[in-house]
């Protein structure tokens, strides 16, 4: 079966920045949307790159969707919830370094995997599949189990499966709950992305090694396991090496480094390019976005990190 280039999987909320003086920003952005972001800058027009969610019927929804289609993203058979809305959130900052404030009860991606026929039409024949421990976190556990079901048939119909742990302890009722839809969702991945404070916070591992041995034996080939500013613990197959982040002198706003940079990896390995040189032009991808302000870098600041790699 041809495929059909890449779909993530989450949830896109509207993100508010820049808060001087009252005076807000408002954008769109969430952790599978900010690395569908740099896929699409990073690929071909030609490749489709759709966002695989459900939004509301109200104005910001549609504003939403508007936004995507301006850069060249869709939204599949993604359904259109009534009376639902976007999730939002509020960035602060101290330093370059961010903290959030969400509102997100009401948001119409948490029903993202209800329609199991919609979901699967949005899947079929997918190069590439992408989807975040927090995709899994804002579903109930029904919905969870029909989108790793799902997730598993675009697999074995030959779709690649990429998946970034992306660990948040607020959005789980327990830390066991996050292990066990983890766990699950491991067991169906291709490429594994994982942050190591986030997997020693959860597992308790002791180092990025551990963090590989462990989602080695779950049975995922590849993986990069992305730890700030130190370097990247890249194993694929037998071949394990360490590839180096790059060093900013002054960084603007970290948030989305981690999403861009496996954005950044995706396209790359997309392109053909081997893991290794893949993880640094990444790197180079995820430190051209912390020197700007918000999750979404312009497509040119991407295009040209990820070309210099």
């Amino acid at each position: 079966m041809e495929k059909g280039g890449v779909a993530s999987v989450g949830e896109c909320m509207l993100e508010l920045s820049g808060g001087k003086d009252g005076n807000w920003r408002m954008g769109h952005a969430g952790d599978t949307f900010n690395t569908l972001w740099a896929i699409r800058a990073l690929t071909p027009e030609d490749v489709a790159a759709d966002y695989v969610s459900a939004f509301g019927d109200d104005p910001f929804s549609l504003q939403q969707k508007d936004f995507f289609a301006a850069h060249g993203v869709g939204t599949a058979a993604s359904p259109v919830i009534a009376g639902r809305r976007p999730g939002l959130y509020a960035i602060t900052l101290s330093g370059a370094e961010r903290s959030f404030t969400y509102w997100r009860a009401d948001s119409a991606a948490r029903l993202l995997a209800e329609d199991r026929d919609a979901l699967q039409k949005s899947l079929e024949g997918r190069e590439l599949i992408y989807f975040s421990g927090i995709t899994l976190a804002i579903l109930e556990e029904t919905a969870r189990e029909t989108l790793v079901s799902v997730v598993r048939e675009a697999r074995e119909n030959g779709s690649r499966i990429a998946f970034d742990p992306n660990y948040r302890p607020r959005l789980w009722p327990s830390p066991e709950a996050a292990r066990v839809a983890f766990d699950e969702a491991l067991g169906n991945v291709d490429i594994a992305l994982p942050t190591f404070p986030d997997e020693a916070e959860l597992y308790g591992d002791a180092d990025p090694q551990a963090t590989a041995r462990r989602m080695q034996e779950a049975g995922v080939a590849e993986i990069a396991v992305k730890n700030g500013s130190e370097p990247t613990l890249l194993v694929a197959g037998d071949h394990k090496t360490s590839v180096a982040a790059l060093h900013v002198e002054r960084p603007v706003d970290t948030t989305g480094a981690g999403d861009s940079f496996n954005g950044g990896y995706l396209a790359a390995r997309l392109a053909g390019d081997a893991p290794e040189a893949a993880a640094r032009r990444a790197h180079k991808v995820a430190a051209a976005v912390i020197q700007v302000h918000g999750a979404l870098a312009p497509f040119k600041v991407l295009r040209e990190a990820f070309e210099a790699g």
